[in-house]
């Protein structure tokens, strides 16, 4: 089942690339494995994933230790502060940073471990009540300019969860936004050609067509979560 998932997303990942002109090597494939056992996360890894993607820290850890050392891992759930230091220096990217009280907690563990953290920050852009951020423009730049002064942190770029829909096309708005605040308003803060982390199994085809860099594919290659268990 996973390898026949993964072609269909490799595939679409490809042609939705393709369809705006791009490369599709721009296009960072995150496996989201939560819930899913280390088995299944091996053979995806197997058959060529090297990025996953998870949201809950203790999860991520048992993880990392379980799987290869050269995996690139995501935490991509939200963070509690009290949890940063579990993570801080063995994850690659930190998707959801979305207060300064975070980032500094993250910048105060980095500090101790010697080491520069790589960060995303979240944007709700739909303004969702149940999302964490903003969707405030003044205040999503204060944030980023507030974060970006932190010494151990690396802001790579931005990061949203797009509404739930049965239709990919009502989110083309939110990923047009997230393209448009990292281009304009944010653009003195990120680097030149900064992270979009945006899409997912319903949506992340429209996602790539309007610049994701990042898309986090998780019931696509895995297939549905039991949260039971």
């Amino acid at each position: 089942m996973i390898e026949e998932n993964l072609k269909e997303v490799k595939k679409n990942i490809e042609e939705a690339a393709k369809k705006a002109g791009r490369d599709p090597e721009e296009v960072t494939l995150i496996a989201v494995s939560k819930t899913k056992p280390v088995e299944m996360l091996q053979e995806a890894y197997d058959l060529g994933c090297r990025h996953f993607g998870e949201n809950k820290v203790q999860e991520l850890t048992a993880k990392i230790d379980a799987l290869p050392g050269n995996i690139h891992w995501h935490m991509i759930g939200h963070l509690q502060t009290n949890k940063v230091k579990y993570i801080v220096g063995k994850v690659d990217l930190i998707h959801s940073v979305d207060t300064f009280h975070l980032a500094q907690a993250i910048n105060r563990e980095a500090q101790k471990k010697d080491c520069v953290q790589d960060i995303l920050i979240e944007i709700n852009v739909a303004g969702e009540e149940s999302k964490f951020g903003t969707s405030d423009r003044s205040a999503n730049l204060e944030l980023i300019r507030s974060v970006f002064s932190l010494s151990n942190i690396n802001i790579c770029g931005l990061m949203t969860i797009a509404p739930y829909t049965e239709n990919a096309e009502d989110n083309r708005i939110y990923f047009k936004e997230l393209r448009r605040i990292a281009r304009e308003d944010a653009a003195p803060y990120l680097p030149e050609h900064p992270v979009l982390s945006m899409g997912m199994t319903g949506d992340y085809a429209v996602a790539i067509e309007e610049g994701a860099t990042c898309v986090r594919v998780g019931t696509g290659i895995f297939g549905e979560r039991n949260y039971a268990i």
